[in-house]
């Protein structure tokens, strides 16, 4: 009778530990990202977003990034252009183990709801995007390997989630 509740015990705490391990699991998990400190390289393409939008190397690649989606009336009601104005912010980030030109905005009219985030690979041969659009999300990726059924949506979210923590803090 002394030993009953100590097996059962031990079954619940080997169950709890299972499970803890099992969840810390990284597979399906968003990969970390972080903002690095302000460098000279963020502003590799230009010191704005038109200014960057305009770059003889990144204008067309930035331009095949959102496609019909550059335009204002397309699948995004704006156009990608509207959500980088030229008081976008420009910051480096890290993420999967590589350093991207983040330019954070939003369409100055419906700020709180119409915010969008582009990456761009340091090499400019991988562009990766999100516009939100009051509750919807548009993912957007061009590069190597990119597919529009590969777009690595938790990349985007990850590095989304660094970039506005900095800009709240």
């Amino acid at each position: 009778m002394g030993h009953g509740p100590f097996p059962g015990s031990l079954v619940i705490v080997s169950g709890l530990l299972f499970t803890a391990c099992a969840g810390s699991s990284s597979m399906g998990a968003a990969p970390a990202s972080g903002v690095l400190p302000a460098d000279a390289r963020a502003l590799r393409y230009g010191a704005s977003a038109p200014e960057v939008f305009n770059h003889p190397t990144m204008g067309d690649r930035v331009r095949g990034l959102f496609g019909a989606d550059w335009s204002p009336d397309s699948q995004v009601k704006f156009g990608a252009p509207a959500f980088f104005p030229a008081s976008s912010s420009l910051r480096l980030v890290r993420l999967q183990g590589g350093d991207y030109i983040a330019i954070t905005g939003c369409v100055p009219s419906t700020c709180a709801t119409h915010r969008g985030l582009l990456l761009i690979r340091q090499d400019g041969e991988q562009l990766m995007a999100r516009l939100d659009e009051g509750g919807f999300s548009h993912y957007y990726d061009r590069g190597p390997g990119a597919s529009a059924a590969s777009v690595p949506r938790s990349s985007i979210d990850s590095a989304w989630r660094a970039v506005e923590g900095i800009e709240r803090s």
